[in-house]
């Protein structure tokens, strides 16, 4: 039984990737998916939706620009048509129900398992000095404006009662080399234990001894420097402003660059005392300031603070211009929010809302994947590819790569990676932009009171 089960899905899978149900080739692998779904106990059961359907029609309905759940439905009737099979419903009713069902942990293991073997297969190129680089940063987005989201993701202080729309704050680990999200943490824009810091230390665990993690100033305090230093992981961050610094002190590496020794600060109020009294009392850290000659920057200078304490291994020039390239993981929040649209979520409860987050991540991660494959073939850097070009030339050959037959197949996967490796983003280093936008909105008012009333003040002067 348990083998019959097993090939329907193998069977699936490998027909729903080579269908106009998915917009690329390849984009699943069955094993991956079958051992995501026997690691959460999802029972396999003869019905049109099943999960390995659900997953691959929630998938195209991210990647699709529409983003309803009409013209994925109308995605899977067409491809039972194309495969002789009977067509479902056109109503979208059982499909919804069919997502509510898919385990959120099925999708969290997916994008964190092929986020680790998209990484794994890294050239060595790609690397920092043979290590691997993690960007961290947080970002949030908005949801429908339902009691639901409410309570789990409360409006922001700046906003009233039907006036605005929940928020929810995202951070993510992002590697530096192939651009896959690693792993990410959800929580509310407000509210205690909310902020990138404290979400941050929930996916300390997925971390490597060896790793260097790069951040911005947030992340450059004394527990969590301590923390991935005792995790064998170094860190690399710019000063906090509140941070005083002296550069007339400490052990001299050279000018404004040397290592110094922070003491433990008070224990603060979200900290238990058993966890306070596992930091050490105090932490060697190299703290160095850098000056930026780049015209429109918008500082002239920054002080770093990183646990990478050997001028002889780690030159200051070289964490300088590694520090420099943090600014990727912005760009890469961009693609997932802009070119996958993620930045105004759809669904109507919270734990839909999450469901639709990962399983944006898990789109991101599958085209970064033909990405990294195109940028190996061809010697090109992943970093150095477009992902909106990417996403559009994989489009672009959906339809060819599902009517074309195996040996035909093989020289358009071709063709596709040569083409996804042409598109570069181009040179954005020195890019001087103003920030400002040349197109006027449309002048039209805010609604200043909730919707309700706004209707009732209508209908009164009708």
């Amino acid at each position: 039984m348990f083998q019959t089960t097993q090939r329907r899905i193998f069977e699936q899978v490998n027909s729903l990737r080579e269908s106009d149900v998915l917009p690329f080739h390849e984009i699943l692998d069955a094993k991956m998916v079958d051992a995501a779904l026997t690691a959460e106990g999802v029972t396999f059961s003869e019905r049109v939706y099943t999960p390995i359907v659900t997953l691959c029609l929630f998938l195209s309905q991210v990647l699709d620009p529409d983003h309803s759940c009409r013209a994925a439905v109308a995605r899977l009737i067409t491809w039972l048509a194309i495969n002789g099979r009977k067509p479902c419903a056109p109503e979208t009713g059982s499909y919804c129900q069919a997502r509510q069902r898919l385990p959120l942990e099925v999708v969290v293991r997916l994008v964190r398992q092929t986020g680790r073997e998209i990484d794994d297969r890294a050239h060595d190129a790609w690397l920092w000095k043979g290590r691997r680089v993690l960007l961290v940063d947080g970002t949030t987005a908005s949801m429908p404006d339902t009691p639901e989201n409410r309570e789990a993701f409360p409006l922001s202080n700046t906003q009233g009662i039907g006036l605005g729309f929940p928020l929810v704050r995202i951070v993510a680990v992002i590697s530096l080399a192939t651009s896959v999200v690693r792993d990410l943490a959800l929580g509310p824009y407000k509210g205690k234990e909310t902020g990138e810091t404290a979400l941050f230390r929930t996916l300390l665990d997925g971390l490597e001894a060896g790793d260097v993690v790069v951040g911005d100033r947030y992340f450059a305090s004394y527990f969590m420097i301590a923390e991935l230093d005792g995790r064998g992981v170094d860190a690399l961050s710019r000063m906090h402003q509140r941070r005083k610094f002296d550069f007339r002190r400490g052990r001299w590496l050279g000018i404004e660059d040397h290592v110094v020794t922070w003491t433990k600060p008070q224990r603060p109020e979200w900290m238990d005392e058993e966890v306070y009294a596992e930091f050490p009392d105090e932490q060697a850290v190299r703290e160095l300031r850098i000056t930026v000659k780049q015209p429109g920057f918008r500082v002239d200078e920054l002080v770093l603070v990183t646990t990478m304490l050997y001028e002889g291994d780690y030159a200051k020039e070289e964490l300088a211009n590694l520090f420099l390239q943090r600014w990727n993981i912005e760009l890469d929040l961009r693609s997932i929010k802009d070119v996958l649209q993620m930045d105004v979520l759809r669904c109507k409860s919270p734990e839909m809302v999450k469901k639709e987050i990962w399983m944006h991540l898990l789109a991101y991660n599958l085209i970064r994947g033909v990405m990294a494959k195109a940028a190996k073939a061809h010697g090109k850097q992943p970093r150095l590819l477009s992902f909106k070009g990417a996403l559009q030339t994989m489009t672009a050959f959906q339809d060819p790569l599902r009517r074309a037959t195996p040996s035909p197949r093989e020289h358009l996967v071709e063709a596709m990676l040569k083409a996804i490796a042409s598109h570069d983003v181009g040179d954005r280093f020195g890019r001087v932009e103003p920030r400002a936008n040349k197109r006027r909105p449309k002048p039209q008012r805010y609604l200043m009171v909730p919707r309700d009333e706004a209707r009732k003040r209508l209908m009164k002067k009708a």
